[in-house]
C-alpha cells in the first residue's frame, strides 16, 4: 500500500472529530432534551421564584420554629392580604403541589411572624439555634410596663420584638403577651444605644412604632408557597387591626404616687360602686361591639383612667364617647334589651344626642355623642327644665386602645388635651362636687329648644 500523506490523515481525523462532535449536539438538543429536558424545564416552570431570598428566608425560620415547636403564626399584612384575595386557591393547595412562588417572593425588607409568649418554652435554645442556622438575630427587650408602679419588679424586663436576617432579608417576630382583658398586647420596638441602627431598615417595620393591643385570633393551618404555615382565621379583621393597634399604658407610676397624696376609699359603699361600674361597662361594651359600635372612654371616667388607673368612686355614673357617624337607630333598643332601660334621651341625631341608661344598683350609664368641626368636636348638653343648650368644646383627637378595669377599650389618643379641655389644668386633685353646666371650662351656652321641639328633644323616663 502506497504510503499515506500525513496532511490526509490529519484532515480525516479532524473530520471524524467534527461529524463526532455535532452527532453529540444533535444527540442533546433532540433526544435529552427530549427525554429529560422537557422535566427540567417543567421543574424550573414550577419553580419559579423559589431560589428568592425571601422564600428561602421564610423557610429556614419555619423549619426553625417547627423543629422547635414554637408555635408562630403570619401576621405580615401585605402577605395576608394576598392570601385572602386568592383564598380558595390557597385553601386547596397541598404541600409541594404549587408551581410558583406567589405570596412569600413578593418583593419586600421583612415578613412578620408573630407567637404567644407563655406558649415559648425554650427561648434561649431557640435563639442559638437560628445563629447557627445562618440567622443573625436580634433581641428587642424593655421592662414589662404594668409593673411600672412596683419598685421591686418594676425594672423586670420581657422579650417583645425578635430580628432575623438571612442574607438581605429580615424576619421579624412579634411576641404577643397575654393581658387581663382576654386581648394580645405587643410592645414598643425601642432601639437601644449599643444596637446598630443599619442591621435592618427598621422605619419599615409595620409593628413595633408603638405598642399594640389585638383579638386573640384564632388560627388555620393553610400551605403557602409550600410551607405549613398558621395563619388567622379571619385574615381580613386582622388586617383591619393593625392600622388602628396603637396602645397607650394606665399611668401605673402616676397612678401610685396620686393615692400616696389622697388615700383611696376603700369603704364598703366604695367598693360596691365600682363592682356594678365595671359590670356596666362590660355589660354596655359587649353591647355596643355586637352592634359594632366604637366607643372611648370619656368624661369622669375617662379621668379616673388617667389619673388614677381605676374608678372614681363618688362619681355615680359610667361616661362612654361615641361619634355621631357612628349612631344607629337601634342603639336604644340593643341597651334595653340587655336589661338596661332609658332614663332619658336629649337632642336629637342632628344636634347634641345624650343617651342615659339606668343599670343596677342607681348606677347610672351616660352615653354622650360627639360632632366635628373643622377644628375642633363637640358634645351637647340641655337642661331638662328650661330647655337650655350647651355645647362641651374638645381638640380633635383620635381613639387609642388601653386596658382599663380588665378590659381592652379605647381611649383618646390625645389623653392629656382631652382630660384638660373637660377639667382644666387642676385636673389632678379631686372634685367632689360638680356641676356640669358651669363646671367644665370647655362649656359654653349654645342656645335653647324651641318649645315646639320639647318633646323630642327632651325624653324622660
Amino acid at each position: 500500500m502506497s504510503r499515506i500523506n500525513k496532511n490526509v490523515v490529519l484532515a480525516l481525523l479532524t473530520l471524524t472529530s467534527s461529524a463526532f462532535l455535532l452527532f453529540q449536539l444533535y444527540y442533546y438538543k433532540h433526544y435529552l432534551s427530549t427525554k429529560n429536558g422537557a422535566g427540567l424545564s417543567k421543574s424550573k416552570g414550577s419553580r419559579i421564584g423559589f431560589d428568592s431570598t425571601q422564600w428561602r428566608a421564610v423557610k429556614k425560620f419555619i423549619m426553625l420554629t417547627s423543629n422547635q415547636n414554637v408555635p408562630v403564626f403570619l401576621i405580615d399584612p401585605l402577605i395576608l392580604e394576598l392570601i385572602n384575595k386568592n383564598f380558595e386557591e390557597v385553601k386547596n393547595t397541598s404541600q409541594g403541589s404549587i408551581s410558583q412562588c406567589t405570596f412569600f417572593c413578593v418583593p419586600r425588607d421583612f415578613t412578620a411572624f408573630a407567637l404567644q409568649y407563655h406558649l415559648w418554652k425554650n427561648e434561649e435554645g431557640w435563639f442559638r439555634i437560628a445563629e447557627n442556622m445562618g440567622f443573625q438575630c436580634l433581641k428587642i427587650e424593655s421592662k414589662d410596663p404594668r409593673l411600672d408602679g412596683i419598685d421591686s419588679l418594676s425594672g423586670t424586663e420581657i422579650p417583645l420584638h425578635y430580628i432575623c436576617k438571612l442574607a438581605t432579608h429580615a424576619i421579624h417576630l412579634v411576641v404577643f403577651h397575654e393581658r387581663s382583658g382576654n386581648y394580645l398586647w405587643h410592645g414598643h420596638l425601642r432601639l437601644k444605644e449599643h444596637i446598630d441602627r443599619k442591621f435592618v431598615p427598621f422605619r419599615k417595620l409595620q409593628f413595633g412604632r408603638y405598642p399594640g393591643a389585638f383579638d386573640r385570633p384564632e388560627l388555620q393551618q393553610v400551605t403557602v408557597d409550600g410551607l405549613e404555615v398558621l395563619i388567622p382565621k379571619d385574615p381580613v379583621h386582622f388586617v383591619e387591626e393593625v392600622p388602628h393597634s396603637r396602645f397607650i399604658e394606665c399611668r401605673y407610676k402616676e397612678a401610685r404616687a396620686f393615692f400616696q397624696q389622697y388615700l383611696d376609699d376603700n369603704t364598703v359603699e366604695a367598693m360596691a360602686f365600682r363592682k356594678s361600674a365595671k359590670e356596666l361597662l362590660q355589660l354596655a361594651a359587649k353591647t355596643l361591639n355586637k352592634l359594632g359600635v366604637p366607643f372611648w372612654l370619656s368624661s369622669g371616667t375617662c379621668l379616673g383612667w388617667y389619673r388614677q388607673c381605676n374608678i372614681i368612686p363618688y362619681s355615680k355614673d359610667v361616661d362612654l364617647g361615641i361619634f355621631i357617624q357612628d349612631y344607629k337607630s337601634d342603639i336604644i333598643l340593643a341597651f334595653q334589651d340587655a336589661g338596661l332601660p332609658l332614663k332619658h334621651k336629649f337632642g336629637k341625631v342632628e344636634d347634641s344626642l345624650e343617651l342615659s341608661f339606668q343599670g343596677k344598683d342607681d348606677v347610672k350609664l351616660d352615653i354622650f355623642f360627639f360632632y366635628e368641626e373643622t377644628d375642633h368636636m363637640w358634645n351637647g348638653g340641655t337642661q331638662a327644665k328650661t330647655g337650655k343648650k350647651f355645647k362641651y368644646l374638645f381638640p380633635k383627637f383620635t381613639l387609642c386602645w388601653t386596658e382599663f378595669v380588665d378590659m381592652k377599650v379605647h381611649v383618646p389618643c390625645e389623653t392629656l388635651e382631652y382630660i384638660e379641655a373637660n377639667y382644666g389644668k387642676t385636673w389632678k386633685i379631686p372634685v367632689k362636687t360638680w356641676d356640669w353646666k358651669r363646671s367644665p371650662p370647655n362649656v359654653q351656652p349654645n342656645g335653647i329648644w324651641p318649645i315646639s321641639e320639647w318633646d323630642e328633644v327632651i325624653q324622660l323616663y
